[in-house]
């Protein structure tokens, strides 16, 4: 079975601590050498005590079910001999309480706009299809108690 990691580092610096005012910054460390700047979301810890240049948890969710639903997207594409030139996500995730009273990300919406190539324009449920394929292959998705939905856009056309 696979294993999944990274190192996640804060330093307190020179802050006390104790009075809730430290630097919610941090880093993410991956195997492949990517670091990444984390923080807390300004929408939970204000600024500057967030760094909204940085990634939140959330958003990082919200970016692992994007990311996997599109790389198998890609893949079921692939092995269908459909060309996809180009594919772009306007990915969100809604916080809110589910039924047992906890927060959490209640909803990811995926809105992939893919532009298909090659010559070839499939007909609108083929697109549907391999969306609802990739959603059923991700991982990330069903690892996650909140609903994942899906509402995508095509368009045949050459990427210039």
């Amino acid at each position: 079975m696979a294993s999944y990691g990274c190192t996640v580092e804060w330093s307190r610096a020179d802050a006390v601590f104790t009075d809730q005012k430290y630097s919610r910054a941090h880093a993410w460390r991956f195997d492949g050498g990517a670091v990444v700047a984390a923080s807390s979301s300004p929408h939970s810890v204000r600024v500057p005590l967030s760094d909204p240049a940085a990634v939140d948890p959330e958003e990082a969710l919200v970016a692992a079910v994007s990311s996997c639903h599109m790389l198998w997207f890609l893949s079921l594409a692939a092995q269908r001999g459909i060309v996809i030139e180009s594919y772009r996500d306007a990915a969100e995730g809604r916080m809110g309480t589910f039924g047992d009273g906890r927060r959490g990300i209640v909803e990811v919406l995926l809105r992939p706009a893919v532009l298909v190539g090659g010559g070839v324009a499939p007909a609108d449920g083929e697109i549907e299809a391999l969306h609802h394929a990739a959603h059923e292959h991700c991982d990330i998705a069903h690892s996650i108690r909140g609903e994942v939905r899906v509402q995508g856009s095509w368009r045949a056309g050459d990427a210039r």
